[in-house]
């Protein structure tokens, strides 16, 4: 019995799950990625979306229900609607749409539980979508963290029954009441903390409030007649909102051989900054301070740091001041004797500056104040967990002494839950409590540690006030996790915290996951920053912190600093990912895809093709465990069509690999049995992928699914020399055979366009030589002054240029034209999109369909395709953003035609060019 096809491996509303991805970048408040920081998360909607098209059914494989491609595409847009639902952010909790998808799911693959298992569980994006969609969920990960993360979403939320909070709050779901516990217990650690620490942050003489401490790390001036302590700063902006400009303006105190600050209001010329890229410069005398030399002094005898401003606030209004001699005092305290954070830091050169800089322990990143304050939470939390447990003993739960990590669902399982979360918390707060913390001037925040995926050196360094209520408090922090942990959905799942490649496989289990990426984000060090906290705090709570940082040699990552060597990395990398995929596949469920993400960005491709070595490797890894690639699908979360996007040649945030367990067969082919494969399938996979709205930027990318699928068909491709053809190779070939394609397709086009499309190559939109235009024309059997009556050109004085969307004429009527290109259609359209927008654009393509000609409006949409590409190769990057713009709202302006021109009959769908 043929295996049916899953709606993934045909279609996917891709330009709306796009959309709803980039939309859901930018949400923070209750959103699952507030609990904790972790890296490269993948949108909450990218993952809903794929999960419910990797499960549910494509129409076409159910001929008894949908017999034709029309009722095939019909069924398609209902399944394309639901997802474009499931995929926006706001309907992340809609419990009626939920259950349709949840039905929509066991339509196609029974009432049997499906466990949908995610290897590299990381931030717990996907489980916690499987959980969404009412699956079986089973996180694993090796790294302490992300399992912590997942336990919290997969299990404690909904781990105890309540019919009310424990502090006496309002009823609500599960999660809300504990989320109200959660608000109230960290009310009282915090001022269990402020009143051990609370001389440590005192007010001003006027009584106005500190905020925020804005720190300078200083060297000693190297030159001897000065040896003032010289703070070296990139800059000395302190606001950059409008209207409430200030920056600081060093001030020499010769006499204590330190430099101070006085606080100038406006918009006025601000001092430069002391620190470049080669060293720093003295403020006192003007002596150049090497980099080498700022080095060996943090090594010797470490960096120094002076206390230069303060943010206060006086009621509703802030300020910023210079500090008093009391306010220097109480900064200045002594470091607390912290043995667990005496750990030595990572020195990886590429992720890693501190240590650079005799900053080699935890302890190092961290003041003595904030040392101090975040010792005294932590010392907080075992009254705070004692309280808990009375609180939900008195409010019913079971005095049965079973902890959380057994199990446990009584009184002394629910202080311990509490701990875990008042534990985020504080780990949130240790984000915002380090030197490595910088102040963001226009937005007015303290910034965490992680604003880049390394640890940064920082020097003009801002410090928050943990009890201020502003940016960087402990309070702030808190209503992050509170919202987020509230807005959690229901449902169980399990969680592991082992090597992927030993990890319990369900049978039948389902497999999504978003592997580590080569050696793009080192996740181990990272994530020691948190580890060598949690441990402290969570410890004895919870088994997942059993070494002292997270374990690092059965990581898979391609570190080329651990392996000593890039290749003994990638071959590290390969291996373990290929045992990781032949581990799943011996119980995964056979009727079911697989799906991988993998962040591709073609900045790391060669010129010739898209052969990154991470992202080679990866395909590699999964055809030597014996899958086949049976599609790939760009996810995108930020909105393509940019000049600076385009000039960089950025892709994909992700692309997500489909793939299938490989027929036992052992097949062999050659070259030219892989050429002849690519050239009979690639034109209808490149034509199925348009009708999902793929951006040109994104076509070659889509295009690899497709032929990769024709390669890891094949237990081998032989070269005519005998030997295997390499994956690197294949994407060469694949690329190459995609431009073939590609240029074959420009025999369909009309006259006209054709030749167009052969002068924008040879000139673009500027002005070439008749002669030359002519000789063109006259290859083709016609005329520069045919093409000018056909209004795509003007020739005048010798000068032939096409025109651009901007110079068509407002006045045109698409129905009354004698004669109407493909080219001139396209022109028309960007010039109304640019003018009038989508809703004008769709309903004059529509018109164009109305014709007693009509315009095929496939081949309008190819153009802007092929145009693209060109653009792209020429490096006319103005034009590839326009054109990759207008193809990229393509599905837009289809909606819009429909809606703007609605049919009489509504029985009788619309013809729109064949591309409902």
């Amino acid at each position: 019995m043929a295996v049916k096809r899953k709606l993934i491996e045909v279609s996917i509303p891709l330009d709306a799950i796009n959309k709803n991805s980039a939309v859901e970048k930018n949400v923070r408040s209750g959103h699952p990625s507030t609990l904790h920081l972790w890296w490269a998360r993948r949108p909450l909607a990218a993952a809903r979306a794929v999960l419910f098209a990797q499960l549910v059914d494509d129409p076409s494989s159910h001929p008894e229900r949908f017999p034709d491609e029309a009722a095939q595409s019909l069924e398609r847009d209902r399944l394309h609607a639901l997802i474009e639902e499931l995929s926006d952010w706001e309907n992340s909790n809609d419990e009626d749409l939920l259950r349709r998808a949840a039905q929509e799911i066991a339509t196609s693959v029974g009432t049997d539980a499906v466990t949908l298992l995610d290897p590299f569980a990381g931030g717990g994006t996907i489980p916690l979508e499987a959980k969404r969609l009412g699956l079986s969920a089973h996180a694993n990960d090796l790294n302490p963290l992300p399992v912590l993360l997942n336990n919290v979403m997969l299990q404690l939320v909904d781990r105890f029954t309540l019919s009310d909070p424990v502090t006496g709050g309002a009823p609500g779901r599960q999660a809300e009441m504990l989320a109200q516990d959660l608000r109230v217990y960290a009310e009282l650690l915090e001022a269990d903390a402020a009143d051990r620490v609370h001389e440590n942050y005192p007010a001003m003489p006027d009584g106005s409030v500190p905020l925020v401490y804005f720190w300078a790390r200083t060297v000693t001036c190297p030159n001897p007649a000065c040896r003032i302590e010289t703070p070296l700063v990139n800059s000395w902006r302190l606001s950059g909102r409008r209207g409430a400009e200030a920056h600081m303006s060093p001030v020499v105190d010769l006499a204590s051989r330190v430099v101070n600050v006085e606080i100038v209001h406006g918009s006025g010329a601000e001092p430069d900054g002391t620190l470049s890229r080669t060293g720093g410069i003295c403020v006192n005398c003007g002596s150049t301070i090497p980099l080498p030399y700022i080095k060996a002094q943090g090594v010797e005898h470490g960096l120094g740091a002076r206390l230069l401003a303060m943010q206060v606030r006086v009621g509703k209004s802030r300020f910023f001041v210079v500090p008093d001699d009391a306010q220097r005092k109480a900064a200045s305290i002594q470091a607390p004797d912290i043995d667990w954070l005496d750990a030595e830091l990572s020195t990886h050169s590429q992720y890693m500056a501190p240590p650079r800089y005799g900053m080699t322990r935890f302890k190092d990143l961290f003041s003595a104040r904030q040392l101090t304050t975040l010792n005294a939470f932590v010392d907080g939390l075992d009254a705070v967990q004692k309280r808990a447990e009375q609180d939900a003993r008195a409010a019913g739960l079971s005095d049965d002494g079973v902890s959380y990590s057994d199990g446990g669902k009584g009184a002394r399982a629910y202080g311990e839950a509490v701990r875990i979360l008042l534990a985020l918390g504080i780990d949130r707060l240790v984000n915002r409590q380090s030197t490595l913390c910088i102040w963001h001037a226009n937005r007015g925040t303290v910034e965490q540690v992680f604003a880049r995926q390394a640890y940064s050196m920082t020097w003009l360094f801002a410090e928050a006030n943990p009890f201020g209520g502003a940016s960087g408090s402990f309070s702030g922090q808190v209503d992050y996790l509170a919202k987020s942990l509230a807005a959690l959905p229901q449902g169980n799942g399990t969680v592991t915290e082992m090597p992927a490649q030993a990890m319990p496989v369900p049978t039948n289990a389902v497999v999504s996951t978003d592997p580590p990426y080569y050696d793009n984000v080192p996740y181990a060090d990272l994530s020691d920053f948190f580890i060598v906290w949690l441990r402290r705090m969570l410890g004895g709570t919870v088994p997942y912190f059993r070494t002292l940082l997270s374990p690092k040699t059965d990581e898979l990552v391609a570190d080329h600093v651990r392996w000593e060597g890039k290749d003994r990395a990638r071959e590290f990398f390969e291996r373990g990912m290929a045992d990781v995929f032949e581990h799943v596949g011996t119980a995964h469920h056979p009727e079911i895809p697989m799906t991988v993400y993998y962040a591709y960005k073609q900045t790391d491709a060669e010129l010739e093709g898209s052969a990154s070595t991470g992202w080679e490797t990866l395909l590699s890894a999964l055809i030597r465990a014996g899958w086949e690639i049976v599609g790939t699908w760009p996810i995108r979360t930020e909105q393509p069509g940019g000049l600076r996007e385009l000039g960089r040649n950025s892709l994909a945030s992700s692309v997500v690999i489909v793939c299938r367990r490989r027929a036992a067969s052992e097949t062999f082919g050659s070259r030219a049995d892989f050429v002849r494969a690519l050239k009979s399938e690639l034109p209808e996979a490149v034509r199925i992928q348009r009708r999902t709205s793929i951006s040109p930027v994104d076509e070659q990318q889509s295009a690899i699914g497709p032929g990769m699928a024709v390669f890891s068909r094949y237990a081998s491709i032989v070269e005519s020399d005998g030997s295997r053809m390499t994956v690197r190779d294949a994407l060469k070939v694949i690329n190459a055979t995609l431009d073939e394609v590609l240029a074959d397709q420009e025999t369909d086009f009309d006259l006209p366009t054709r030749f167009a499309v052969a002068w924008y190559r040879h000139s673009g939109y500027d002005a070439g030589r008749f002669g030359d235009a002519d000789n063109m024309a006259r290859g083709w059997n016609t005329s520069v002054e045919t093409m000018a009556r056909h209004g795509i050109l003007t020739a005048r004085g010798g000068r032939v240029h096409l025109l651009q969307a901007d110079e068509y004429p407002e006045s045109y009527d698409v129905t009354a034209d004698s004669f109407v290109s493909a080219w001139e259609v396209m022109h028309h359209a960007m010039r109304i999109q640019q003018a009038q927008g989508i809703p004008a654009t769709g309903v004059f393509l529509r018109s164009a369909t109305q014709r007693a000609d009509p315009i095929d409006l496939e081949l309008v949409r190819d153009l802007a395709h092929l145009l693209y590409r060109i653009a792209d190769e020429l490096k006319r990057t103005r034009d590839a953003s326009a054109f990759n713009a207008f193809a990229s709202s393509w599905s837009d302006f289809i909606e819009a035609g429909r809606a703007g021109v609605p049919s009489t009959d509504s029985s009788v769908p619309l013809d729109f060019g064949g591309l409902e």
